[in-house]
């Protein structure tokens, strides 16, 4: 039995609230579990120096932690004065996601970043920016639509992510923090909606692991991930008043 009570291709509890930070052009505040992250998207008429002239738009991420997202206080990176190399990781993570269902040519000389806040932690804080992240951003490009800055959806499908792991009740989904500190195993995966692969991290915490284990979780990550594409597409449709 999983701490939780939960069986093991069932998914904690998904919510995603729109329009939450009032002043950004998207915003999304994705509820995974005990896990909050609130997702916003932000757009300027100009791109890194690396595309200028180019006639392609730019989509990167940031991500950060709150002091007390975690059971005890953590020190906040800007007072240290520079990123750990997980926060660099992961908002890379988030940035390779979005932009690979972007068509950056289609968006012109724009750029996007999406800024991932974790307000609580309770695993999976990645994967939930990851897939709220996607809504912020085609909210905001529904703006730029509607507004006539874009003629259509510069956007090639949905993206998400889950994670899975190996733990005493086998291998299961959506680890929450209990199960991602003492799993065998970790693995996030960050699929499209159209059965393609973005990226996918696994790591052996303790013995390595065989072949079967991973396809199980990754059987998990697919049911897991339609759950979340429901959500995604619930949410924007709420929120375009579809």
């Amino acid at each position: 039995m999983r701490p939780s009570g939960r069986q093991p291709d069932q998914m904690r509890p998904v919510t995603i609230e729109t329009g939450f930070a009032h002043h950004a052009e998207g915003s999304a505040l994705i509820r995974v579990g005990g896990t909050e992250v609130l997702c916003t998207a932000s757009v300027e008429n100009r791109v890194p120096a690396f595309l200028r002239g180019k006639g392609s738009g730019w989509v990167t991420a940031e991500y950060g932690m709150l002091p007390r997202a975690t059971h005890s206080r953590g020190l906040r990176e800007a007072a240290k004065g520079k990123q750990s190399g997980r926060t660099q990781e992961i908002q890379r993570l988030i940035g390779r996601s979005l932009r690979s269902v972007v068509d950056l040519p289609a968006l012109g000389e724009i750029s996007i970043t999406l800024d991932c806040d974790v307000l609580n932690a309770d695993g999976g804080t990645r994967c939930a920016a990851i897939t709220g992240a996607w809504v912020a951003l085609r909210l905001a490009l529904g703006k730029l639509v509607a507004a006539h800055v874009l003629r259509q959806l510069p956007l090639r499908g949905q993206v998400a992510a889950v994670s899975c792991g190996l733990t005493e009740a086998g291998p299961v989904l959506d680890l929450d923090y209990a199960e991602d500190s003492a799993a065998a195993a970790d693995t996030n995966f960050v699929l499209t909606a159209d059965r393609r692969i973005v990226e996918i991290q696994a790591t052996a915490e303790d013995a390595p692991f065989m072949e079967d284990s991973f396809t199980a979780m990754f059987g998990l990550a697919r049911q897991g991930v339609s759950v979340l594409f429901d959500a995604q597409t619930a949410a924007v449709n709420a929120a375009e008043g579809h």
